[in-house]
């Protein structure tokens, strides 16, 4: 039985080898996914219901309309960031291509 459990990496050892830009690339995705979670369900909603949005600690009503409109604000941001931060991470690797070769187009 000891041996079974020294076999496998246990899962923290798995997700300490992501990089810190990793794992803010990870939580960036995590969060565009639960804003498209989000605007899906408000989607499913009848126009007619209110619904309640928290904003910071405290929970406001507000309509179906105006919380898809928050959360594709949200999400809009979310993705810019996502595709910066892709963009940074994969300029080294052009800026070195380019003094390599001396291509500049």
């Amino acid at each position: 039985m000891a041996a079974a459990a020294s076999s496998s990496p246990p899962l923290s050892a798995s997700t300490s080898k992501l990089t810190p830009l990793d794992e803010q690339e990870l939580h960036l995705l995590k969060e565009v996914k639960g804003h498209e979670v989000a605007i899906s369900e408000l989607n499913s909603i009848s126009s007619s219901r209110a619904v309640y949005q928290k904003s910071g600690n405290i929970f406001f009503r507000k309509s179906v309309k105006s919380a898809i409109a928050v959360e594709q604000k949200q999400l809009d941001l979310a993705k810019a960031q996502l595709e910066k931060q892709n963009a940074a991470k994969f300029l080294p690797f052009d800026v070195t291509l380019q003094e390599q070769t001396g291509y500049d187009g």
